[in-house]
């Protein structure tokens, strides 16, 4: 008996779990989200991913996605204030959005300038549009934090950062800091930006906003901060107020140098017989080929090879200073050249009478060679922080030392922008 009701109880539950699945509705699937990718619904298109090949044109693009040529010739005229095609560069990757019927016409051309600028020619229209997009960009605040071992550009590379962020910090402490004279244990803070595209690839740095160098027992603060809003230029403030930048570099080599000769007027050469023969510049020896930079901005008054002196540039900045660069193996600058501080304008070499790769750096003031390292050189300083903008200043620099000097959380600012330049 037991038995039997076993089996009527069994086939009740299974005759109810049935029923109970007949009523249950299918469970419907979300419909799959349209993708955009530069402003336009991918999905509407046949997209063509290539790159330019060389030699090949934006006529030859567009005519073998059946664009008739007096149609690119309409295209090419009415945006070439905008976008020149024929500068079209081979190995740049682009875009092309066809029409998916039979006829798979090209309507759209997006040429990718790099990671996040792209330029947009819109034809899919009677009216033609060119305009610049930019990528949606994800800023990140990032704080780090190293230590000199050997040299600023090895501790950068133990961090896996790149050589652009290494030399925009050379750029910030090339007035206040000699790299060549960093000491193992020095270190080293700085807070900058990154940028990111779909949040994963990285696009490049973006600012420097402060930064701190320990170098013998002293903090060297560096905070970016806007004095000129009409011109809307930035430059790095120590923490009383003082501008990092003078009108002079220390040196016209970034870093990775060593100063092999000094000015010194009672200078003896043993080749000579040992006799006085004055040094008034000063040796800074490097690599063949390591870039030589403007100390200060001014216009190149010779550019030439000359005796000892090998290839050299001399730059006059103003009525009262002029710098001159010896033994280059390269010259970048011709005479009559306006350069600004920071330039490049030649390579180290050897050329005239050197005896190994350098660059004598000489300076002039009022028309006589001075020591520029000396410390009775007194060199012109930067402007200095206005009264009336120091209470700015100190309010946004007390923030941003805080977050160097207490570990502040990093923090995030999402950014998205499309720049339309031009329409036709």
């Amino acid at each position: 008996m037991k038995k039997v009701f076993y089996i009527l109880l069994t086939t009740i539950i299974l005759f109810a779990c049935k029923s109970e699945e007949k009523i249950k509705e299918p469970v419907k699937k979300p419909a799959p989200k349209p993708v955009y990718k530069y402003g336009f619904k991918v999905d509407d298109y046949k997209v063509v991913l290539d790159t330019i090949k060389s030699g090949e044109s934006f006529g030859a693009i567009l005519d073998r996605h059946h664009v008739s040529y007096p149609k690119i010739n309409s295209i090419a005229g009415s945006i070439k204030d905008v976008f020149d095609v024929r500068k079209v560069r081979a190995g740049k990757p682009y875009m092309i959005l066809s029409s998916k019927d039979s006829l798979e016409q090209a309507k759209v051309f997006i040429y990718k300038n790099d990671k996040i600028k792209a330029t947009v020619v819109d034809f899919k229209d009677s009216i033609t549009e060119a305009y610049t997009y930019l990528q949606p960009i994800k800023t990140v605040e990032k704080v780090v934090e190293g230590k000199i071992y050997s040299n600023l550009s090895n501790a950068m590379d133990s961090l896996h950062l790149s050589p652009n962020l290494t030399y925009a910090v050379a750029d910030i402490y090339a007035w206040t800091l000699d790299f060549y004279k960093l000491q193992k244990g020095d270190s080293f803070k700085l807070v900058f930006e990154e940028k990111f595209i779909n949040d994963s690839l990285f696009a490049g740095y973006g600012k420097i906003k402060s930064a701190v160098f320990k170098h013998k027992d002293q903090d060297l603060y560096a905070f970016r901060f806007l004095a000129d809003s009409i011109k809307g230029i930035e430059e790095y403030y120590d923490e009383k107020g003082n501008m990092l930048r003078s009108q002079f570099l220390k040196s016209p080599i970034k870093f990775q140098y060593r100063i092999s000769s000094r000015y010194n007027l009672k200078r003896r050469i043993a080749y000579y017989g040992n006799k006085v023969k004055p040094h008034k510049g000063t040796d800074f020896a490097a690599r063949i080929g390591t870039p030589i930079i403007a100390t200060a901005s001014g216009t190149v008054v010779e550019s030439t090879r000359r005796g000892g002196n090998g290839k050299f540039v001399k730059i006059k900045h103003n009525s009262i200073y002029s710098t001159q660069y010896l033994h280059m193996k390269t010259r970048k600058v011709k005479k009559g050249d306006y350069v600004k501080q920071g330039d490049v304008i030649g390579l180290v070499g050897m050329t005239g009478n050197s005896g190994g790769p350098h660059v004598c750096y000489r300076f002039w003031k009022n028309g006589r060679q001075v020591d520029p390292l000396s410390p009775k050189t007194k060199l012109p300083e930067a402007e200095p922080l206005k009264d009336s903008l120091k209470p700015r200043f100190f309010k946004h620099m007390y923030l941003l030392k805080n977050q160097l000097d207490n570990n502040l959380p990093v923090i995030e600012e999402p950014t998205i922008t499309k720049e339309i330049v031009a329409q036709n």
